[in-house]
């Protein structure tokens, strides 16, 4: 089905598609394993002393938080680390509208985060390689994800569909990932996982560098205004103006959601481990890190007929428009985390509770992922001004890196709260977002009008 779907679109769209899934491969194969191998390894008494910068960052930290666990230090620089993956695109996106170009940003970005994968093997250098992978992630996802956009004219129908093609992509690589990173690291030692997130760096790189004579040319600052020309209407520079702040509005609100949507990495991970049975039918036991295969592997399944069910209603008028769909998956988001809440409330002390309450709670939270994630991305891609697309797609990463920080500051609560009331509180994280989306609705679709009519 998806090869039929991708004859329907331009041949870069399949480099791309291909392109990221390995991309995605390396970070979730590292992300699947990065809180374990910081709690049970890395931050341990007697080890975390030997990295370079831990005994900075740990007196730094416990000045603004107080004292700090072991798995509350591994929340904060897990929250860190993430959010920083999402600052740096921002400064990607400005580096290839003015001086590299997308092509040139993605391959600078495929070998460093490749470089940084390698280097997890040392502990000692371990910040050094989490560095590594947040500037080569900055120049490499603004840039990638624009390049879809530039495949296909401003009102090109096909446009939202390449990008939810896109998206299965993403999670193609995250589905594959925990299952062979994550079973080499719990089973042969954590550096097999990481070294094996590094080849999957190095082969989406092979793919993007043999696909380039598909792909389209550099859009940039420089060129746009060159191809305008005296075209520019006088309105446009205002209009540009509008659309960037209708757009940073729209990344501020949706930080509240990803706050809540990104303790898949985290927190999720450790309920998993400490309070879910995960005995499938008496048969064998779900490795830990397989779980973060459920939500890719539901993506697959539910993507089909998602578009299938937007393309019915569509033709009766009744689709929800962009800004509907956000709202709904950030409500299916927040009722993701009360499954746990109510999990947490009837389990017993010392008694696991089954692993299908997770399945539940992925089934909606992917659900609120594919109604909030592309939707936007699109939106984005749709409504930015052409002489501005990496650095706007940056804003829109933007907002997964104020989540991801904020994500992990909650994190390091897991501790201290009742179980219940920790996933209450993520859960509410997640309802704000669509409320406050309610709030700009009317701003956002007269800008989407506007912009069309520009």
């Amino acid at each position: 089905m998806l090869k039929n779907t991708l004859r329907l679109h331009p041949r870069g769209l399949a480099v791309l598609f291909f392109t990221e899934a390995w991309e995605r491969f390396s970070f979730y194969g590292m992300r699947a394993l990065l809180i374990l191998y910081m709690t049970e390894a890395l931050l341990l008494p007697g080890n975390a002393q030997r990295i370079v910068g831990y005994a900075s960052l740990h007196v730094f930290l416990e000045t603004i938080f107080g004292p700090l666990s072991v798995q509350a230090m591994s929340s904060q620089i897990y929250g860190m680390y993430t959010g920083l993956l999402y600052v740096t695109p921002f400064f990607g996106g400005l580096l290839a509208d003015r001086v590299l170009g997308q092509m040139r940003a993605v391959q600078v970005g495929g070998v460093l985060m490749a470089i940084g994968h390698f280097l997890m093997a040392s502990e000692k250098l371990f910040f050094f390689a989490l560095f590594c992978i947040v500037v080569g992630n900055g120049c490499f996802k603004p840039n990638i994800s624009s390049q879809v956009g530039d495949l296909y004219e401003r009102g090109d129908d096909r446009r939202d569909s390449a990008f939810s093609i896109f998206y299965v992509g993403i999670n193609l690589g995250a589905f594959i990932a925990p299952a062979v990173c994550g079973t080499l690291g719990e089973l042969y030692g954590w550096h097999y996982g990481f070294f094996a997130a590094g080849i999957g760096m190095l082969v989406g790189l092979s793919v993007f560098t043999f696909g380039q004579r598909y792909l389209p040319n550099d859009t940039n600052a420089r060129s746009v205004v060159k191809q305008r020309g005296s075209s520019q209407q006088p309105s446009s520079t205002h209009l540009d103006a509008r659309a960037i702040a209708v757009l940073c509005a729209v990344a501020l609100v949706l930080t509240f959601f990803w706050a809540g949507y990104e303790q898949q990495g985290n927190s999720v991970v450790l309920w998993i481990r400490d309070f879910t049975d995960r005995s499938f039918f008496g048969l064998f036991d779900i490795k830990i890190t397989w779980f973060q295969s459920f939500n890719p592997l539901l993506i697959f399944g539910l993507t089909p007929p998602l578009l299938i069910l937007w393309s019915y209603l569509a033709r009766y008028g009744r689709e929800p428009g962009p800004v509907g769909k956000i709202i709904i998956g950030c409500c299916l988001g927040g009722l993701a985390y009360l499954v746990l809440a109510l999990a947490a409330s009837v389990g017993y002390v010392g008694v696991r509770v089954s692993w299908m309450w997770m399945v539940v709670c992925f089934v909606l939270l992917t659900f609120a992922e594919l109604l909030v994630s592309p939707v936007a991305l699109s939106l984005f891609s749709r409504v930015a001004p052409l002489k501005a697309i990496s650095a706007m797609m940056g804003v829109w990463f933007m907002s997964g890196a104020l989540g991801n920080y904020f994500a992990g500051v909650i994190g390091s609560y897991w501790e201290r709260l009742p179980k219940s009331w920790f996933w209450c509180g993520i859960a509410m994280t997640c309802f704000v977002a669509g409320l406050a989306m309610c709030a700009l609705k009317n701003t956002i679709e007269s800008m989407m009008a506007e912009r069309i009519r520009a």
